[in-house]
This record gives structure tokens, sequence and C-alpha cells, in this order.
């Protein structure tokens, strides 16, 4: 027992233990107060006091901890910082949105907080047993939210089929995981990447075990063909859970993602190019096309995040330096950019109005010029346009691919870029050149004005100063 706990551990673990801790407060209080907006204060507060502690741990160079099952590494750190921009951004577009659905709950917050608190575990996981333990800490909490408008059939049928799908694909991954367990005889990836160099690369047993872990992991991703829950799951969803899941749950599942097949998966690295290749390019162009005949803004954006699931994946078909620094600067960028945009989506809501269908954006310049204005940058930021964030993700992306010889993939990513600009530039059109359906403009709350503002300012910088960010990204390289 020694040997597996030292009291520096804690420490470790800090940012996870605040996350827990505040959730528990979080749950106390709702029995105690009227006012459930003050949950969503002390929430924000919780996640203040885990990015403190993260701050501190910053120059952590790698520490493992409980034996070897966890580690804080640059590339867990960079990613934990996102899962905690993404958790207070959600939180602050959350505060008049659940107002407005009548359903502002403590156990909203909470089960936020211990969603991050998983994503954070997953991350940092270097064992089989404590990702699948981070994993399902973070998916039946996120199964929970996704119907957690309770009278809306919608709400509901969508948060019975993610966790039905989800729960299947859960299952598929861990068959994966206990075939890799059988052979290696141990759940840590290093003994099972030792293993895997060992045995010959058309061994039927690695390639079931590389199959099903993959078929597992593209499903968390939305990956093509295992992305028909998204739609559903974004559109029934609450908007401001939307909004969360679409940044920092993949931004988790593409951690655990490159854990898994930079770490423990690598010797087969030849088998899995190939899958990940053709799921890349099937993702980017079916993510693209479906988005196109999409009249719902949730359903576009649905879209719109699986064919940015096939983008990301360029970066770990490359598996080069730039295509690593690629990964998390992706994900740091979508955080910022897609958050933005889903903003302007709930500001949209309103009590006698839904505000998801694109035709509720016409003439939003005429009614609420600012909001329209950065919606365009967010929506020239997901396109991939100069000066905005987006731009200098997928430039590394592409560049990534071009530089390994993947020039197929790379016309493929081109080409599909192109194709977004048409729905996106649809949304444009419709705020800039339709008349207004509706006469009064938008009553803003301070949190989603704030959630606008911050995600604004940092789409624009990194798109116009991204050295800083690079260069947090790239110690990440150590995996």
């Amino acid at each position: 027992m020694d040997r597996f706990f030292q009291p520096q551990d804690l420490g470790v673990i800090g940012p996870e233990l605040e996350l827990a801790l505040f959730g528990m407060i979080v749950l106390v209080f709702d029995l105690l107060l009227q006012n459930k907006r003050v949950l969503g204060y002390i929430s924000l507060a919780g996640l203040a006091w885990a990015g403190y502690f993260l701050f501190r741990l910053r120059n952590v160079v790698d520490a493992p901890a409980y034996g070897g099952v966890l580690t804080l590494d640059p590339f867990a750190w960079f990613f934990k910082a996102i899962f905690l921009i993404a958790a207070a951004l959600a939180v602050g577009i959350s505060l008049k949105y659940l107002d407005i659905e009548r359903e502002n709950h403590g156990e909203y917050y909470a089960l936020l907080l211990f969603a991050t608190m998983g994503m954070m575990f997953m991350v940092g996981a270097m064992d089989l047993v404590t990702l699948y333990i981070g994993l399902e800490t973070m998916a039946i909490a996120t199964y929970v939210l996704v119907g957690f408008l309770r009278s809306s059939t919608r709400s509901n049928e969508a948060a019975l089929k993610y966790f039905l799908l989800g729960a299947f694909s859960s299952g598929i991954l861990l068959y994966g995981f206990s075939l890799l367990y059988g052979m290696a005889g141990s759940t840590r990836f290093e003994a099972i990447r030792a293993m895997l160099e060992q045995r010959p690369l058309t061994d039927p047993l690695s390639l079931m075990a590389l199959g099903t872990v993959a078929a597992g992991m593209f499903f968390k991703i939305a990956a093509v063909p295992f992305h028909q829950w998204t739609p559903d799951a974004y559109e029934g969803a609450p908007t401001s859970i939307t909004a969360y899941m679409s940044v920092a749950v993949k931004a988790a599942s593409f951690a655990m993602m490159v854990r898994l097949f930079m770490l423990a998966l690598f010797p087969l690295r030849p088998h899995w190019l190939v899958i990940m290749s053709i799921v890349s390019a099937l993702t980017m162009t079916v993510g693209n096309i479906a988005a196109i005949t999409q009249s719902n803004v949730k359903r576009l954006l649905a879209y719109s995040s699986i064919s940015h699931a096939g983008y990301i994946l360029l970066g770990l078909i490359a598996s080069n330096e730039t295509g690593m620094i690629a990964i998390p600067m992706y994900l740091l960028v979508y955080t910022f950019t897609n958050l933005g945009a889903w903003a302007i989506v709930v500001a949209l809501r309103r009590k006698d109005v839904i505000g998801e269908h694109i035709d509720e954006m016409s003439g939003l310049f005429f009614r609420h010029p600012v909001s329209a204005l950065l919606m365009l940058v967010f929506l020239l930021s997901l396109a991939g346009i100069p000066p905005t964030a987006g731009f200098i993700g997928k430039y590394f992306l592409f560049a990534a691919v071009i530089q390994t010889g993947h020039n197929v993939l790379a016309v493929i990513a081109v080409l599909n870029a192109a194709i977004s600009m048409y729905f996106y530039l649809r949304i444009v059109v419709t705020m800039f050149m339709r008349e207004p359906t509706e006469k009064t403009g938008l009553d803003l709350s301070p949190g989603v004005m704030a959630v606008m503002a911050i995600s604004f300012v940092f789409t624009m910088w990194i798109g116009l100063y991204p050295e800083p960010f690079i260069a947090m990204a790239r110690p990440a390289l150590g995996l």
C-alpha cells in the first residue's frame, strides 16, 4: 500500500478533488437556497479554485501518482485547462437559460462538475481501469444532463438514445480493453505496448483488440460510421449542455484517444493509420454534406462538429511534431469558437421563442448588431478563415498531413473546408440580408455577454498572435 499511495499523490489530483468537493457543496446548498442561480456562482468558484490549483502545477514535467496509474504531464495539464475553461463558459451560459426553461436545479451544476472531474482523470490515466472509470464518470453525468429538461419529450428521447448507444459503445470498448489485458497480463499502457511489440503485426487477437477499441473510440468522438447519435443528442439536450458536449466531451475523447493510440497501441500504427485515414475522410465529407440540408441550427452545428472530428483525426494520422501540436491547439481554438457560437444560440432563446431554427436568426444584424457581428466571427473561425483562430488550427492540421505525405487526405480536407463555407455563410446571409422576423432585440444576461466577449477575444487573439498558445501546446510533444 505504501508503494501505491504517497502523500504527494494528493497534490497531483488536487484540481479533481476540488471539483468533487464543490460538486457535493452544490448538492448540499441546493437544499438550503431558494435562489438556485447562486449555485451557478458556487460552481464557478469551484472551477476557479480548481484552475488555481492547476495553475500551480503548470511547471510539473511528469508526476506519476498512485503507483503510475495516473500522471500529470504537460499533455494532461493542457487538456485539463481546456476542460475547466469549457465548464466555466458552459456555466456562464446556463444561468439564464435554466431560468427560461424553469429547470434551475442544483444537480445540474453538480453533474457538470463531476463530468469535468471525470474528464480530468481520463486525460491523466496511464492504465486501462483508471481510464475507463474516468470515462464512465464523464459519460453517466452527461447522459443525465442531456435529458435534464424533464418536461421535454425531445430531451428525454435524446437522453435515452445517447444512453443506449453510449452503453453499447462502452461495452465494445471494454471488450477491447479485456483483450489487451488478457494478452499483456496488465492494464498499464507501457506493459500493453511492450506486449504488442513482441507479437507479429498480423496477430488476429491484436487486430481484434485494435478493432474493438477503435470502434468504441470512434463513437466517443462522433466519427463516421458511429456518428448517428450526435444530431439527436445535440438537438434534444439543453442548449447549454449541447455547447459543453461539443467542446469538453470531444476534447476529452480525443485526449483519451491520443493516449491510447500513441502509447499503448502505437506498435499497431500501420493498421490503425489505414483505419483512421478512411474514417477521417468519411467523417469530414459526411458531416459537411449532411450539414448543408439542415434548417435547425443545433443539428447544423452537430454535423459541423462531426466534420471537425474528421479534421482533428488528421493530427493523429500525421503523428509528427506539427500534428501533435495541432490536436491540442485545434481543440483549444474549437472551445472558444464553438462556445461563442452556442452562446448566441442561447441568447436567441426566450420564453415564447425556441431560437433554434435558422429562420429565427433572420435580420439579427438589425435587431442586435453586436451579436450578429460576433456570430460572423465565430462562423468564419469554424470555417477556417484568417485572421481568426480557426485558420491557425486548420493550418497546423493540413500542414501536418502534407509533411507526412498524406496528400490525398490534405486535398479531401481542403475541399471539405470549402464545402463548409456554404452552410456557415447561409447563416451569415440570414442574419445580414433578410428582414427580421422579430422586432425586439436580444435580452442578454451578464453570463452570456461574458462568454461571448471572452470567446471573441481569444478567437481573435489566437488568430492574430498564436505563438503563446503554440508554446503551451508544444510541451505535450513529450507524449
